[in-house]
């Protein structure tokens, strides 16, 4: 078994195609299967170095190690192989069409109430034609004459999937340039790579359809390869996700302190039968199934996400988050905030909190509770009990209790409306500091 995720570097990798390649490699993991990463490099114009590295990164972060590495545009001499082939079999065939001739084709075929595929007509072209053609400047793109009939599989997510290939115009494989289009690379790369198994998104069901009819037409055994179709992802609004892919991309996921492991538990389940729940990538790979992705399409929500990452961040020991945590960071200091953060980003902000400098609002109307505070604050050394010892006594002295009693000690203290518990933040800040804030805050 062999499957492979096929990025193009024309961008950075997003929640939409990490759920594929986490699918694949997934897949691949459970079953003993290899796992290719080939990096769709033929768009020479828009590839770039920095996007393939990004690609790697974002895959390794994520633990989706690659048994197998392959580049397209180190494969050119197999396309143009399998292109004469196919040109001497008949079935790709040159046409001359400019873009605005097939515009207008395809208007006339509708106002005719009929379907607007390609007509065929560069078929009927006598050499004569041709020769004229080319004579007169017109560089010939290359289009494959698809087979009567239909082509059906038993797709792994979708069931029984039938394509009508008579309903589909014949695809354009090489352009007028020379170079060869995704369509025609990409089924050479699966016949020659030893690729069983492709697990992609529904809008490439047709594609399949053609391609299956590509692969006969090369000499392959369509039989050889099963095919899995996960349905789309759509945002929390039910509309399409791709216009909110920049906010998505791993990297930036990455940078706001999600952790992979999450990502990986939250896009392997979702819409599953199962719900997602914080796995380690062993139980991730031990549990997928691809028998449990529904048809229908499903959407992604942050707010999910978010969640499952705080819960995994709530139950890290400190031996696993140590080296992320900051310089001089404590036990004492991850087990008082772990319980409030979403993000590992957010760490940084309670450090500062405790051994840093921090500016707390103006309160006028509790400066004189604030000074008492201040005057009965107890001496060091501090255990367990200081804040209840402290904040009772201060009960008794001002008169206040509940919200009006703890909310202006929070603010002034750690410039926040809610956090971590303070009887285990005043231990980690010290004294004097809590001292120093407090006759700030009561002074402004």
């Amino acid at each position: 078994m062999k499957l492979r995720f096929a990025p193009s570097p024309t961008g950075y990798l997003h929640v939409g195609n990490a759920r594929l390649a986490i699918a694949n490699a997934l897949f691949a993991r459970r079953h003993g299967g290899k796992f290719l990463l080939r990096i769709d490099d033929t768009d020479t114009s828009r590839s770039k170095p920095e996007y393939e590295q990004g690609i790697k990164t974002d895959l390794q972060w994520l633990g989706l190690d690659w048994d197998e590495l392959e580049y397209q545009s180190q494969r050119l001499d197999r396309y143009a192989a399998a292109i004469e082939a196919l040109k001497a079999s008949g079935r790709l065939y040159p046409c001359f069409e400019s873009e605005q001739e097939l515009a207008a084709k395809r208007e006339a075929r509708l106002r005719a109430r009929k379907p607007p595929i390609y007509d065929r007509a560069m078929l009927r072209l006598t050499p004569e034609q041709r020769s004229r053609a080319e004579a007169n400047g017109k560089v010939p793109y290359w289009r494959f004459k698809l087979s009567d009939g239909s082509k059906k599989w038993n797709d792994l997510v979708m069931g029984e999937c039938s394509v009508k290939l008579t309903a589909i115009s014949d695809p354009v494989l090489v352009r007028a340039d020379g170079t060869v289009l995704y369509t025609l690379a990409s089924v050479v790369d699966d016949i020659e790579l030893g690729v069983t198994h492709i697990v992609r998104g529904e809008d490439h069901v047709t594609n399949t359809g053609v391609q299956l009819d590509i692969i006969e037409a090369l000499g392959g055994k369509s039989k050889k390869f099963t095919f899995a179709h996960l349905p789309l992802l759509l945002d929390e609004g039910g509309g399409k996700l791709s216009k909110r892919f920049d906010a998505l991309s791993l990297r930036a996921l990455r940078h706001d302190g999600m952790e992979p492991e999450a990502v990986v538990s939250y896009l392997s389940r979702i819409g599953s039968s199962e719900d997602p729940t914080p796995m380690t990538l062993q139980q991730a790979i031990d549990s997928y199934d691809l028998s449990h992705i529904s048809r229908s399409a499903a959407r992604f929500d942050m707010h999910q996400l978010l969640g499952l990452n705080r819960k995994m961040l709530h139950d890290m020991p400190f031996e696993e988050i140590r080296t992320r945590l900051p310089e001089g960071a404590t036990e004492a200091f991850w087990q008082a905030i772990r319980g409030n953060i979403d993000l590992t980003s957010e760490i940084g902000h309670w450090w500062t909190v405790v051994q840093g400098d921090i500016v707390p609002p103006s309160m006028p109307g509790d400066s004189a509770f604030l000074t008492q505070a201040a005057e009965i604050l107890p001496e060091e050394p501090w255990g367990a009990q200081t804040w209840k010892e402290w904040t009772s006594k201060l009960k008794e002295v001002s008169g206040r209790s509940g919200k009006n009693l703890f909310r202006p000690l929070r603010l002034a203290l750690t410039g926040e409306e809610a956090g971590p518990e303070l009887h285990a933040l005043i231990q980690l800040m010290g004294r004097a500091r809590v001292l120093q804030r407090l006759q700030e805050a009561a002074s402004q």
